[in-house]
C-alpha cells in the first residue's frame, strides 16, 4: 500500500466523562465533569499541547428518555454545557486548536446562529467549524412547538430546511467583504459601504434580509462539518461540507462512503481534497493486547443491563425492545421511525452478523456505533494507517473511552507511535486558522470572484 503525500488529521470529541456509556462509574473519572469548566479547560490545552487539530463538541436540546425507568441511570452524558458558550471559554484559554460546535437546523434560525458562529469565529481568530446537523429527538420537538414525534419534521423535510438553512447562513457569512474597514478618522469614515452585500434571500422556508453585524474573520467563514450518511445527508455533505464526522465499522464500509461522497464532489464541481473525512473512532490501549483488552472489559462489566438496552434502543429512534429477551436476536422488521436512518442500518448489519441484543449493546457501549479499537500502540495504529493509507479516512475524530485517561493513554501511547511512523507532524501541525490545520483553502468572497471574472474576461 502506497503513502499518502498527505498526514492525517486528528480531532478530539468532547464529552464530560467519556465516551463508553459507563464512563461516569469509572473510578478514574468524575462523575460530574459535564458541569465543570475546569475539567473542559484541562482536556482543551492537554489536546492543543498534543497536537490535536480540533476540538468537537456534540449537541443536543433536550434531556432525553425522562419517562424510562432508566432516566437516573443514563442521564449522566446529557448534563453538560451549551456547546457554543463552552467553545467561547476554550477559546479564551487556547490559542490554535480548532473549536467545532454542533448546531441544529431543525431548531434554530439563521440569522441567529450566523451570527453567533461568526463571532466565535472572530473571538478564536479563526478557528471555529460549524457541525451542521438536523435533530431526529422526539424530545427535542416537544421543546420547540411539537407535543409528540407525529409533530416532528420527516426526515427528508429536516433535510430541504437544512439545505436552504445552510444557503441563508452562507450568504450572511458573505455579507461583508474581506477590506470592508476603512477606519478613515480624518475623513470619518468608518467603512467602504459598497462592499456591504444583503443577503435577500426569500425562499421556501427562511425569508432573510441580512446584513449580518459581524465582519468576516480571518478564516473568511467558520469550516462546515457535517456528520449525516443517509442518501440525503450524504447529499448535502457533498455539495457543502468541508469536514465529516463518519460513523463506520469496518474499512470496506469507510472506503465505500469515503469514494462515494468525494465522487459526488466531484461531479458537483468540487475538489474532493477540499473534504476531509474524519470517521470516529474510541481506543483502549495499554503497553499490552492484554492489558488493553482489560481495561475494555473493565468498563464493559460496568454496563447496566438496562442501560445497554436504552441505548440500543435509542440509537434505533425509541424502538420498544423491553419485551425481548436481551440473549434473544435483534428482529429485523423494526417499525420505522423518524431518526437517524444511517445509525439504524449499521446496527442492523451488525445484528445480522448473528449478534444477540446483548452482545449489540455492549458492541455500541463504547462509541455509540462508531469504531472501537483495543489493543496495544503498534496493533491500534496499524488499523489506524489502513484506514488513512487506504482511503477510508483523512484523519480519525478520537473518543476516548474515558477522561482523562483515555485521553492520557493516546497522547502517550498512540501518538508517538504515529509520530514514528510520519503519520502525523513530528513538531504538530500548521497553520493559525482552522482552514489551514486541515489543509483547506481560504473562502474568497462571491463579489471578489466577480470582479476578477470581469477583469479576465
Amino acid at each position: 500500500m502506497s503513502k499518502r503525500p498527505d498526514t492525517l488529521k486528528l480531532g478530539l470529541f468532547l464529552r464530560a466523562t467519556g465516551h463508553h456509556i459507563a464512563a461516569w462509574r469509572d473510578t478514574g473519572s468524575q462523575a460530574d465533569a459535564g458541569i465543570r469548566l475546569n475539567h473542559f479547560i484541562d482536556l482543551a490545552r492537554k489536546a492543543e499541547a498534543a497536537g490535536f487539530d480540533t476540538l468537537f463538541l456534540a449537541d443536543s436540546v433536550s434531556v432525553r428518555g425522562i419517562d424510562a425507568p432508566t432516566f437516573d441511570r443514563v442521564i449522566a452524558p446529557s448534563l453538560s454545557f451549551e456547546p457554543l458558550t463552552l467553545l467561547s471559554a476554550l477559546a479564551a484559554v487556547t490559542s490554535r486548536i480548532g473549536l467545532v460546535a454542533t448546531a441544529s437546523t431543525s431548531y434554530s434560525e439563521p440569522f441567529n446562529l450566523a451570527r453567533q458562529f461568526a463571532s466565535l469565529d472572530q473571538i478564536s481568530g479563526g478557528r471555529v467549524g460549524w457541525n451542521l446537523v438536523t435533530s431526529s429527538d422526539p424530545d427535542a420537538a416537544k421543546n420547540f412547538g411539537g407535543a409528540s414525534e407525529g409533530n416532528q419534521a420527516a426526515h427528508a423535510d429536516r433535510y430541504s430546511r437544512a439545505r436552504e438553512f445552510h444557503e441563508v447562513v452562507d450568504k450572511l457569512w458573505d455579507s461583508w467583504e474581506d477590506d470592508t474597514l476603512l477606519l478613515d478618522k480624518e475623513k470619518g469614515v468608518f467603512l467602504d459601504r459598497n462592499k456591504l452585500h444583503l443577503a435577500d434571500h426569500h425562499g421556501e422556508h427562511f425569508h432573510v434580509r441580512g446584513p449580518l453585524n459581524v465582519l468576516r474573520s480571518p478564516q473568511g467563514k467558520p469550516v462546515l462539518v457535517q456528520a449525516g450518511a443517509s442518501d440525503d445527508g450524504r447529499a448535502l455533505a457533498a455539495a457543502t461540507a468541508e469536514a465529516i464526522f463518519a460513523a463506520h465499522q469496518s474499512l470496506a464500509d469507510a472506503q465505500a462512503f469515503y469514494s462515494d461522497i468525494k465522487s459526488r464532489a466531484a461531479v458537483l464541481g468540487r475538489k474532493p481534497e477540499h473534504i476531509k473525512i474524519l470517521p470516529g473512532v474510541t481506543i483502549f490501549t495499554a503497553p499490552t493486547s492484554a492489558e488493553a483488552h482489560a481495561k475494555h472489559q473493565r468498563l464493559q462489566d460496568l454496563v447496566h443491563p438496562q442501560v445497554g438496552l436504552s441505548l440500543l434502543s435509542g440509537l434505533l429512534g425509541g424502538v420498544d425492545l423491553s419485551h425481548l429477551p436481551l440473549d434473544g436476536p435483534l428482529p429485523q422488521d423494526l417499525p420505522a421511525t423518524n431518526a437517524s436512518k444511517s445509525r439504524q442500518q449499521l446496527i442492523l448489519q451488525l445484528a445480522a452478523e448473528g449478534l444477540s441484543i446483548r452482545q449489540l449493546y455492549l458492541r455500541l457501549a463504547g462509541a455509540r456505533g462508531h469504531w472501537t479499537l483495543v489493543g496495544s500502540p503498534e496493533e491500534v495504529v496499524d488499523q489506524l494507517q489502513a484506514w488513512f493509507e487506504g482511503y477510508g479516512a483523512d484523519g480519525f475524530n478520537i473518543l476516548p473511552p474515558t477522561y482523562p485517561e483515555g485521553l492520557d493513554d493516546f497522547i502517550a501511547l498512540i501518538l508517538p507511535e504515529l509520530k514514528r511512523r510520519g503519520l502525523v507532524p513530528e513538531d504538530g501541525p500548521t497553520g493559525n486558522t482552522l482552514r489551514e490545520r486541515l489543509g483547506l483553502p481560504y473562502p474568497a468572497h462571491p463579489a471578489t470572484l466577480l470582479r476578477e471574472r470581469s477583469v479576465a474576461v
